[in-house]
């Protein structure tokens, strides 16, 4: 969106997450916009938002971000929340092979139904269940790869690389509105090193082949959240 005139922020991004049902997308929104994570977190009907407020090289962004459905009976209903997004974290879950044989299906999904060709970050969650683990970090980076993404590792349940993953799609769409040469004078306040991270927080520069080079980025967590949920049922 363009630059707001008033006191509260300079821009405010609309983000998606989008992926199959129970992959732990509404547990993401909450671990980034509260830090809080629900055992009993049910399946959103419909969609969900909250607000978030970051702080990149002294410009307040306000980030709204829409957590939609991911049953099949939503699918027709769902794009119309799509329009307007300037970036996406599309979301599998590594102990389930069929939320990522879907993912390309969401993927698509997403860019049939907004202008122009947006930041999106593949993120594979649950890396916490070791041992129930089904998707290699082989097997996603090489998806990535062929879909022009980054890709991370994430776990809502402990908050691994949340933060960072948000963050670093916020920056990607902030330097495609704002030139990083244009905000190299700004004042550098408190810092959050953003970076693709995987869960192990090794080989990170693999990761990130297509997002904007953020060394030297400084970013602030403002912990102002403001937040709206439809109301839900189902299991997880």
């Amino acid at each position: 969106m363009s630059r707001n005139t008033g006191v509260d922020y300079d821009f405010i991004f609309k983000l998606v997450l989008t992926g199959d049902s129970s992959v732990g997308k509404s547990n993401l929104l909450l671990r980034f916009t509260r830090n809080e994570f629900r055992l009993d977190t049910q399946s959103t009907i419909g969609v969900e938002f909250a607000y978030k407020q970051l702080n990149i090289d002294g410009r307040k962004i306000k980030t709204q971000v829409w957590d939609t459905a991911g049953q099949e009976r939503f699918k027709t209903v769902i794009p119309q929340f799509y329009r307007g997004s300037e970036g996406a974290l599309c979301v599998f879950d590594l102990t389930k092979p069929d939320s990522f044989d879907h993912i390309v299906s969401w993927i698509e999904e997403v860019q049939r139904h907004t202008s122009t060709e947006i930041p999106m970050i593949l993120v594979g969650n649950k890396s916490d269940l070791v041992e129930q683990r089904k998707i290699s970090k082989d097997q996603a980076m090489m998806l990535a790869k062929q879909q022009n993404m980054s890709y991370m590792e994430t776990s809502a349940m402990n908050s691994t690389n949340v933060e960072q993953a948000f963050t670093t799609l916020v920056t990607a769409i902030y330097y495609r509105k704002v030139p990083k040469s244009s905000t190299e004078d700004h004042t550098r306040t408190a810092t959050t090193a953003i970076a693709t991270i995987d869960s192990s927080n090794n080989n990170s520069s693999k990761n990130n082949d297509t997002l904007p080079d953020t060394s030297g980025v400084t970013i602030k967590v403002e912990h102002s959240v403001k937040s709206q949920q439809a109301k839900k049922s189902g299991c997880c």
